[in-house]
């Protein structure tokens, strides 16, 4: 019993310091996220906060994968509520929900996408960072697989040998089975969405839009066409 209130005890603080991060991270930037930081926000020491994070970068995976679940789950709920729907209705909503999450939380959105990831952690398949990004892919591949089981769409058929055996070595890491072909143009159509969110939350294209909205849902009608889906506009 002693041992489990520990644990709870344990559980609960270290939920209150990622918390803490978050809160330094959206009121002062990234660069003020330090372990010494954190701990001052929490009401602790620097050092008794090594207790629960062996250093800066364990803090900052964590971190970043409450940020990867949050925005995973928010996506989720988002294609769920179309569940009855058709497939474009609800890729459609996921990508929406993702906009809408990296609209409401720039710092977040910055902090998982815009910023360089360690060498560290990229060796890392496993690290908790790593495994919550892949859940976030799995929000999109599940989709993609879905439509092409039902309604395959044009995939290219001359891709470079480079960018097979890449793709190739992503595929193995996922869950998600699919050629090689369908990768190419999921992955192509994350980075279209990928970086005009980058541009809009960083303030890229305010000098010619102050409402980003209507030039993301022409993306997303692009997007649509390509897979051969009907557009379908937001309620």
């Amino acid at each position: 019993m002693t041992s489990s209130r520990r644990d709870r005890l344990r559980q609960s603080t270290l939920a209150e310091i990622r918390e803490a991060a978050r809160t330094v991270l959206t009121t002062k930037g990234s660069a003020a996220v330090t372990i010494n930081a954190v701990a001052r926000e929490v009401g602790m020491s620097g050092p008794a906060l090594y207790h629960y994070f062996s250093g800066h970068d364990e803090l900052v995976q964590a971190v970043t994968a409450d940020f990867f679940a949050e925005l995973a789950a928010e996506m989720r709920a988002a294609r769920d509520a179309h569940a009855d729907g058709s497939i474009a209705a609800r890729l459609l909503a996921t990508c929406r929900a993702m906009r809408g999450w990296a609209v409401a939380h720039p710092a977040e959105f910055g902090w998982i996408f815009a910023s360089p990831v360690p060498s560290s952690v990229t060796r890392t398949p496993d690290s908790p960072r790593n495994l919550a990004g892949r859940e976030f892919e799995h929000v999109f591949q599940e989709e993609f697989a879905k439509l092409w089981e039902t309604s395959p769409f044009p995939v290219p058929d001359d891709l470079a040998p480079s960018i097979r055996d890449q793709l190739r070595v992503y595929r193995d890491q996922l869950d998600v089975k699919l050629p090689v072909e369908v990768l190419y143009v999921t992955t192509s159509c994350w980075m279209r969405l990928y970086g005009l969110l980058c541009m809009e939350v960083l303030n890229q294209l305010d000098y010619v839009y102050t409402d980003m909205e209507p030039i993301y849902e022409e993306c997303l009608r692009d997007i649509a066409g390509m897979l051969g889906l009907a557009y379908e506009p937001p309620n």
